[in-house]
């Protein structure tokens, strides 16, 4: 399949936060992807629903929402009336997995989970088809514009290769340090969906640096 890609807003002037969505829906972006931080299960806050809303009137791309969040469970409903398509929410953050999984597809999203740098594959072992999406953390979640950690790529090798022996259909996604070149190697390590934030709104031509990371 081609490569997907998500552009993050977590890095752009929340003063010309249209702006920003105009720039992905003029490029051949696929996703706008949501990073909502509520400091304590990671360090930072970033924004909450008023701005979710505000995104959701005028963004021509399925918002695909990452809960860095104790308890998501608590927000799936109103994310389901604000017309999100994808909830992903920390396997770190969930004593209930397999429950929260299920309550966001019935609530008509699509599920995906997420892991921290440090945290094994093998983890997702029992419920990797449930899954539409995994996202591997190519960072520490928190703050945007970090390096990348190079253990990604192996450990997305690793995950490929669950999936294909479970014939599971999850996609893997990537968050974290993306840039032309990290991009390439996710990729050929097994990454579908390529989530970019700082790299994209910090160029001179964003919208033409998320049509090359999609030809990737």
């Amino acid at each position: 399949m081609k490569t997907l890609i998500a552009p993050s807003i977590l890095s752009v002037d929340f003063n010309n936060l249209q702006q920003s969505i105009d720039i992905v829906n003029r490029s051949e972006a696929d996703w706008l992807h949501l990073d909502v931080m509520d400091g304590v299960f990671v360090p930072n806050l970033s924004f909450g629903f008023p701005v979710i809303d505000s995104v959701a009137k005028t963004t021509q791309k399925p918002m695909d929402a990452h809960l860095m969040v104790i308890e998501p469970d608590k927000y799936i409903d109103r994310l389901r009336k604000l017309g999100v398509s994808r909830v992903t929410v920390h396997y770190e953050a969930c004593p209930h997995l397999h429950r929260t999984v299920q309550a966001i597809k019935k609530a008509g999203m699509k599920a995906g989970v997420s892991l921290n740098p440090h945290t094994p594959v093998a983890l997702l072992e029992e419920i990797i088809n449930d899954l539409d999406l995994v996202l591997i953390m190519s960072v520490n979640p928190g703050y945007g514009g970090q390096s990348f950690i190079e253990n990604s790529c192996p450990k997305i090798e690793k995950l490929r290769q669950l999936i294909d022996t479970k014939k599971a259909s999850a996609l893997i996604q990537v968050d974290g340090g993306v840039n032309f070149e990290t991009g390439r190697r996710l990729i050929d390590s097994g990454a579908n969906v390529l989530v970019a934030g700082s790299f994209v709104f910090s160029a001179k031509d964003p919208i033409d640096t998320i049509n090359k990371l999609k030809k990737l």
